[in-house]
């Protein structure tokens, strides 16, 4: 864990979480914004089409309305907390700390395709969002409580990164060459057999 001198250095401007309206809506637009510019350039659907996934996937379109929901409830937390401790401080370092490992995920995983930095980051971010949950339930009933559903779900991500990661050998990049390669196979078989049919 970072210095509290460190996570004071790393944390947003007064500003950003001293106001309920922009504390919610930086989280929700960050997110949205890095999930659509990774989706219209990594081909997200697909991707996940493609990999091995463990038991209990969620389908895709779960995703966006879910983190919309969460990235909103740790934003007003935050706002929360702003109102009980000083901003810049150490609770607010790790907010920011922790907000950098969230965005980071998404690129790592789809752009990078990196399994193995994506479940690093993940774990890291878990393990931040605990510490900082606590701290927040310290200062905040209330902000302590709307952390929760976000730390339960980083757990069932992290449960599904590690799941990707096992059934596809740690090798996103390969698995979806691989993918690639038998869904053409596939399509010249059937075409193959559409010809023998139109013979007969």
């Amino acid at each position: 864990m970072a210095t509290p001198a460190l996570l004071i250095a790393l944390s947003l401007p007064p500003s950003l979480l001293t106001s309920p309206t922009i504390s919610i809506v930086l989280p929700v637009s960050i997110g949205s914004i890095i999930g659509y510019i990774v989706a219209s350039t990594c081909s997200v659907k697909r991707t996940y089409a493609i990999l091995r996934q463990p038991p209990g996937r969620p389908p895709a379109w779960v995703f966006a309305p879910v983190w919309t929901m969460l990235y909103g409830a740790m934003g007003y937390a935050s706002y929360r907390v702003s109102m009980f401790s000083d901003v810049p401080s150490a609770l607010s370092g790790l907010y920011t700390l922790q907000l950098g490992l969230n965005f980071a995920w998404m690129p790592l995983f789809y752009g990078a395709k990196c399994n193995v930095a994506a479940m690093v980051d993940i774990v890291s971010l878990t393990g931040c969002v605990g510490v900082l949950t606590k701290w927040y339930a310290d200062v905040d009933g209330v902000a302590g409580c709307l952390m929760v559903p976000y730390l339960v779900w980083l757990g069932f991500a992290g449960y599904l990164t590690a799941g990707v990661g096992v059934l596809n050998g740690w090798d996103i990049r390969g698995a979806i060459e691989r993918g690639k390669n038998e869904r053409s196979k596939g399509e010249r078989g059937e075409g193959k057999g559409r010809g023998k049919g139109k013979k007969a």
